[in-house]
């Protein structure tokens, strides 16, 4: 009996070395790619990091920024593979350029609001954490911090600072084909700026988030939804303030006719205006637009002063606006993996 223990005992010792060997195998094949503005990481920009991320890989590639302020104008290619790129923290992570949409190129002509962008993510499966994400032009007009066009892009823990047009969820805004999705998610994140901060075609949900309108902001969404898509931008849970005017920002204004944008569970400061929503002086846009809320509370969600083609949303179809709902897609996105 005690010799055929010990042999069990041995057995297990000799299959434990083989586990190790496994485990250490798992943790080499990790793509784990280190920023640092003093040299002692991979590389000391991000864009070279972001280059550096495979193309077509099924894996995913972990992109950690150490702590500084990175001057960067980044692009990330429809084609490069799944990458997460995380901070330190969004207070001392911040990536940042001073571009603006009336800036004139090499050729004298404007760049433009897409031009504008201080990262542009034209990538899927783009995720990231623990990172402010700036334009830093000021009050120059339309200067966008944060361009996204691909699909299943999620941050958490993120700030994005800027002015007029801070975060473009582009999507398929230019696109003939508006049948492609772009699905945004935002998590614990900061939103600030004045006029039209959060807009494009793409769909987003917003949870647990401050949304801040700066001083002398007007809108916070400009919404281009296309239509038939079944969302646009949906804030949960989220705080809707500000230190603007009393009585001064819209929740919403119609980009294009068939906008999307609903608020659930929202605290509204008194920044908000009784009305609500506009109608950017398209009086059709009133049919075609589906802007509503459920339970708003605070000093800007009187709800019996709202605009009368804006909609109060029952508490059995508030049901269907939860994350998980309305970005699953066809593909059953797993928000909770793509943050992980």
């Amino acid at each position: 009996m005690r010799i055929s223990a010990f042999i069990k005992k041995l057995k297990g010792f000799a299959i434990f070395p083989g586990m190790l060997i496994c485990l250490l195998s798992f943790k080499t094949n990790d793509k784990i790619i280190v920023v640092s503005k003093d040299g002692k990481g991979n590389f000391t920009t991000i864009q070279q990091a972001v280059d550096a991320v495979e193309n077509g890989s099924s894996s995913r590639t972990k992109i950690f920024i150490r702590a500084g302020v990175y001057k960067e104008k980044i692009i990330i290619p429809e084609t490069k593979s799944a990458m997460l790129i995380e901070g330190e923290s969004p207070e001392n992570t911040v990536i940042t350029y001073d571009d603006f949409a009336s800036k004139k190129n090499q050729e004298g002509k404007e760049i433009g609001t897409t031009g504008s962008a201080t990262i542009f993510i034209y990538s899927n499966d783009f995720t990231a954490k623990n990172i402010s994400f700036e334009n830093s032009s000021g009050k120059v007009g339309q200067a966008v911090a944060v361009l996204t066009t691909g699909d299943r892009t999620a941050f958490e823990n993120c700030r994005f600072l800027g002015n007029q047009d801070t975060l473009y969820l582009k999507g398929t805004q230019d696109l003939t084909d508006k049948s492609r999705s772009s699905r945004n998610y935002f998590k614990n994140c900061f939103i600030e700026g004045t006029t039209d901060y959060i807009f494009g075609a793409g769909t987003a949900v917003f949870e647990s988030c401050i949304i801040y309108s700066k001083e002398s902001a007007s809108y916070i969404t400009a919404a281009s939804t296309p239509q038939g898509q079944a969302f646009g931008f949906v804030f949960i849970d989220s705080k809707i303030i500000g230190n603007a005017n009393q009585n001064s920002v819209y929740l919403g204004r119609p980009w294009r006719p068939f906008a999307k944008t609903v608020y659930i569970n929202c605290e509204m400061n008194s920044t908000i205006r009784p009305e609500g929503w506009h109608n950017w002086s398209k009086p059709d846009a009133e049919k075609t637009t589906f802007y509503g809320e459920f339970n708003s509370k605070g000093k800007g969600a009187n709800a019996s002063k709202r605009v009368s083609w804006s909609h109060q949303i029952t508490k059995e179809d508030q049901k269907q606006y939860t994350a998980e709902y309305i970005l699953k897609g066809n593909d059953n996105w797993n928000l909770k993996k793509s943050l992980q």
